[in-house]
């Protein structure tokens, strides 16, 4: 490896070994002092380079794409506030366990705490957020081999560490490299930087080679579990965010089906979208719960993070079942209510498959079929309602209900992920679903959906925010463009403000709720789109909602649509349906007496 300067031995290096692990993108914000690192991986064969204007946009469409791809995605930026500007997308990161190399230039020790422009305290900035932060040796003239090894092991640890490490949680790594000037790739024929080939490796191999295996459940909880399960009928299996891919949806709703469980299955989990589906499969929980009383489970068996779900939550609270059984991937705590009596540290789908092994079939199960039949119950009511009444969740069932099979479907926050927990029924046609449910955020919410546009680039990608959520980020739309992006569809509930602290008990003290908590802004986002060059759509009525959604496909030009609604009507109208859904279950629990 040859190099015209230390900065550039040190920027090669590192980006060749990445590469060798495995990296193959990375989202570049323009600066000076992270010159060497940009320049290394636009000339880098195997790394594709995403250009932003801006740090933050760049943050979320990394943590987007690496969302999507489940592997780790870097991030370059100059010193200074621009790597702070990084910072809420590592904190999702962190929530979510989302893979993230950030590889910031910074200035070198002498100009720190010195009053140097464009100069502030970076190592370790992002605290206990980043899983591991390195203040990178500075470059040298004339290395030694250890030296220049030790950049290639950091490297390669930096990849397995943001990945998981085997079966440890993902995350966020912070690598800060101090660069003085010459930053550019100027000969310096003092440096001795011909000749460092120090992989000892054939190329393309990476110099440290991890190797992990799965967490194979042990015969003791297996047979722990499977006691649990043929003792108590009156069980439930909840999978909330973030729940394994692969193979997990089938093997969990196989489990249930074959011991008697209901699952409880939130929108992001996986589960609730696909072949899978059953009449075991429950996602009309949000609004039964809200109206009935349903006793309490004995076993509850939770997968995936916290779910999204009130009501759900609210019925975990209040029930004191006899074991309460977390399974966690890769070992990280996620029980905000403090109900765990067992907790798993396992690969889940071999502990679906073993404990359906290990224990006979459930043939005949009153307590799922009164759960299947209230499921069954409640979205006979909710679409009955809903085939009347045009408001916002009506548009968001419609658009469950309609979109082609295989479309990734990235929801906001706020009331977008809300009214899907709600109204988007389950589906036998796969659908997949991503949320920022870590710190739940709204900020980056569009370009991290536009970081999953580009890991699925022959596949529709659909993204529902609210008004609020757009704005926050319009300025990721830029990637629409500079990156070719075309198989966009942006679905913008415009209600003129927010509208989520309708549901606050706030929402009754005016002025102070309008003017401060609602905030109308009046914008129109028909210039919105203009200025990226998107297709625009305004709609006013569902019949043409469910032709721009019979619309939707790939290779076709970026596009959004704009639903206008009322926040304050849509909030009346969502209770109304709740409370009709209560009378019909009434009458239907009177008929069956």
């Amino acid at each position: 490896m040859s190099a015209p300067n230390r900065n550039f031995l040190w920027a090669e290096v590192v980006v060749d070994e990445l590469a060798r692990s495995g990296l193959r993108a990375v989202c570049i914000a323009p600066g000076s002092r992270s010159t060497p690192l940009t320049v290394a991986f636009a000339e880098h064969p195997q790394i594709k380079v995403y250009r932003h204007l801006d740090e933050r946009s760049a943050a979320f469409f990394a943590l987007g794409l690496a969302m999507a791809t489940e592997t780790p995605v870097a991030m370059v930026c100059t010193s200074g506030s621009a790597v702070a500007n990084f910072y809420p997308a590592v904190i999702e990161a962190s929530a979510a366990r989302i893979p993230l190399l950030i590889l910031t230039g910074d200035r070198p020790p002498e100009l720190r705490y010195s009053g140097a422009n464009q100069t502030i305290d970076q190592p370790k900035i992002y605290g206990e957020y980043a899983l591991w932060s390195v203040d990178v040796a500075m470059p040298e003239g004339d290395p030694a081999p250890m030296l220049v090894r030790s950049l290639r092991t950091m490297a390669a640890r930096a990849f397995r560490v943001a990945g998981g490490a085997g079966q440890g949680a993902k995350g966020v790594v912070h690598l800060n490299f101090p660069f003085r000037k010459p930053l550019e790739p100027t000969l310096v024929p003092a440096d001795n930087t011909v000749g460092f080939d120090v992989s000892n490796r054939d190329i393309g191999v990476a110099f440290t080679r991890f190797a992990s295996a799965h967490l194979h459940p042990s015969v003791e909880t297996v047979q722990m579990l499977s006691i649990l399960i043929a003792t108590h009928e009156q069980g439930i299996i909840v999978c909330g965010t973030r729940c394994p891919s692969g193979t997990f949806a089938q093997a969990v709703s196989s489990l249930g089906a074959r011991i008697g469980y209901p699952v409880f299955a939130e929108p992001s989990s996986g589960v609730r979208y696909g072949t899978h589906v059953s009449h075991i499969t429950i996602g009309g929980y949000e609004t039964f719960l809200a109206v009935t009383t349903l006793p309490s489970p004995k076993v509850v068996i939770r997968f995936g993070d916290v779910p999204t779900s009130k009501w759900l939550n609210e019925y975990l609270e209040k029930a004191q079942p006899v074991a309460y059984v977390q399974v966690s991937t890769d070992g990280v705590w996620s029980d905000d209510l403090h109900q765990t009596t067992h907790f798993i540290h396992a690969d889940p789908v071999l502990l679906c498959e073993l404990v359906s092994e290990s224990i006979p079939v459930r043939v005949e199960s009153g307590w799922r079929e009164q759960i299947a039949q209230l499921e069954r119950s409640t979205w006979h009511s909710v679409n009955r309602a809903l085939d009347e009444l045009t408001f916002d969740a009506a548009y968001i069932r419609d658009l469950i209900a309609q979109l082609p099979a295989g479309t990734h479907l990235f929801t906001g926050n706020s009331l977008a992920v809300r009214h899907v927990d709600q109204f988007g029924q389950p589906r036998a046609s796969a659908l997949h679903l991503y949320a920022n449910r870590g710190a739940s955020g709204i900020d980056g919410n569009v370009s991290t959906a536009l970081g999953i546009a580009v890991a699925h680039p022959d596949q529709p990608v659909v993204m529902l925010v609210g008004d609020i959520t757009l704005y926050h980020d319009m300025n990721g739309l830029f990637a629409l463009k500079d990156q070719h992006i075309g198989n966009v569809t942006v679905i913008v509930v415009n209600n003129d403000g927010g509208a989520i602290f309708e549901r606050l008990p706030i929402q009754g003290y005016e002025p102070t709720f309008t003017d401060l908590f609602i905030m109308p802004h009046g914008l129109d986002f028909r210039h919105v789109a203009a200025l990226y060059e998107m297709d625009y759509l305004h709609i006013t009525d569902r019949g043409a909602f469910r032709e721009a959604i019979s619309q939707i496909a790939v290779g076709r030009k970026a596009s959004l649509i704009e639903i206008q609604s009322n926040g304050h009507a849509d909030e009346e109208v969502r209770r109304e349906v709740v409370r009709l859904v209560k009378s019909q279950l009434l009458m239907m629990n009177e008929k069956t007496d």
